[in-house]
């Protein structure tokens, strides 16, 4: 019988490691796709720009990794505003390169279902690809609703239509779908916290802080 998985908290020396595994997980989606579509520069792009939204978790977040190192979820605690990444815009251009504008389009589109009350952001949710449909996503979202329920505040994500059947298993419903220009669609869902049952306030004028980190496989 295989040992249960283990699941805890990353370190600062996991944080590279955390960025490629999840750039590994997005590189043949859709989305990676329409947001790098040279293969020969996808995976470097998806990985440089992801790290400056794990090291950002680092410090206004959490990490969660499997103890074999083949999954991770990366959250936000957006109890109160949180500032962007420092530098970001620079960090961004370098990351991405003529590949930039398409992270600021994702941006804009998403900003304006990014909720204002306190929640948890649940930015992303990565599998290796060698290792997926072996429970390792499940596995991380029972660790995760856990911890929801002990700090019962909602929760928030954007996941790739047709992804929402898992996270419906752990409480969350979905919003109005995304559909990006000449691109795929986006799911915004929402998880309820235990003492409401309404949606969270959304506001169209708040400043882009959330950047393009609503991803995940």
């Amino acid at each position: 019988m295989d040992a249960p998985l283990r699941i805890r908290a990353a370190r600062w020396t996991d944080k590279d490691l955390v960025a490629a595994l999840i750039a590994d997980a997005l590189h043949s989606s859709p989305l990676a796709m329409w947001l790098v579509p040279d293969p020969d520069q996808r995976r470097q792009v998806l990985t440089d720009v992801v790290g400056i939204w794990v090291e950002h978790a680092m410090f206004f977040g959490d990490i969660h990794l499997t103890d074999d190192l083949t999954a991770a979820t990366v959250g936000f605690h957006r109890y109160r505003p949180i500032p962007p990444p420092a530098n970001y815009r620079i960090r961004l251009t370098d990351a991405a390169g003529g590949h930039a504008d398409r992270f600021d389009l994702l941006d804009s589109l998403l900003s304006v279902k990014q909720p204002t009350e306190p929640h948890h952001h649940l930015a992303f949710l990565a599998v290796s690809p060698t290792h997926q449909r072996a429970g390792r996503g499940a596995a991380l979202l029972a660790h995760h609703r856990s911890r929801l329920n002990r700090i019962d505040l909602p929760a928030w994500t954007t996941i790739p239509l047709g992804g929402e059947h898992l996270l419906a298993r752990y409480g969350y419903t979905p919003r109005p779908a995304i559909t990006l220009p000449d691109g795929p669609t986006l799911l915004p869902m929402r998880r309820n916290s235990r003492r409401g049952s309404g949606a969270m306030p959304i506001n169209p004028a708040r400043p882009v802080d959330n950047r393009w980190q609503d991803l995940h496989t």
